[in-house]
């Protein structure tokens, strides 16, 4: 398992024995709070009621089955990003858009740490991870260009290098969540919502220019 569409093709296969073992990665990152390094693969295999080999049929490390464990966590992102796209105003959009971002982050936690542990142990997890943040790239440029066309937003920096900085933006904040810090989770997300629609729109009160 070398590059990301392998993680994905493993990841996307229905078998009882792969689903048990996740089941079980997952029983121990809860007990021990994403701590991935103090899981071993023995007591994976043995909770999940299979054998060691046949962890290493399904994954070739503890980070390959923490990504491939990722996936309700990037099906969240998905359904996050959907709300820029809603009926509402831009900033009642974009505050839905983070809400429900931390809102996953908060359910999944144990497994966000876990994720933190296998993205820096393993190239392959390293660039799902990008891939998976790069895929979100196009659609909000698409969203800030459609902003600018219509006069809601003003011109301004390269669109998708702008997206590409505002997700950046909040991989690095949940990654404050995650990992412990002094400002209080609702703060950081109030001041995520303000940047974005600053970076956007020029204001952070209701998303609109002001004449």
């Amino acid at each position: 398992m070398n590059d990301v569409p392998t993680i994905r093709q493993h990841a996307a296969k229905g078998d009882e024995r792969r689903a048990a073992l996740l089941a079980a990665l997952d029983h121990h990152l809860l007990e021990g709070d994403g701590a991935l390094d103090s899981i071993n693969i023995a007591d994976i295999s043995r909770r999940a009621g299979v054998t060691r080999s046949a962890f290493y049929f399904y994954f070739e490390s503890k980070a390959a089955a923490v990504a491939a464990l990722s996936e309700e966590m990037y099906d969240a992102s998905l359904a996050a990003a959907a709300h820029l796209a809603a009926d509402g105003t831009p900033a009642d959009n974009i505050e839905a858009v983070i809400r429900t971002l931390f809102g996953a982050w908060e359910k999944h936690q144990h497994l966000y740490r876990a994720m933190l542990d296998a993205r820096s142990t393993s190239p392959a997890v390293r660039q799902m991870w990008e891939s998976d943040r790069a895929s979100f790239v196009a659609p909000v440029a698409s969203i800030i260009t459609s902003e600018r066309d219509a006069a809601r937003a003003p011109a301004g920096a390269d669109a998708e290098a702008l997206a590409s900085v505002l997700l950046e933006l909040n991989d690095r904040m949940l990654e404050r969540l995650a990992l412990g810090g002094d400002v209080p989770r609702e703060t950081l997300v109030e001041t995520v919502v303000s940047i974005w629609l600053r970076s956007i729109y020029g204001t952070d009160s209701t998303g609109r220019l002001h004449p």
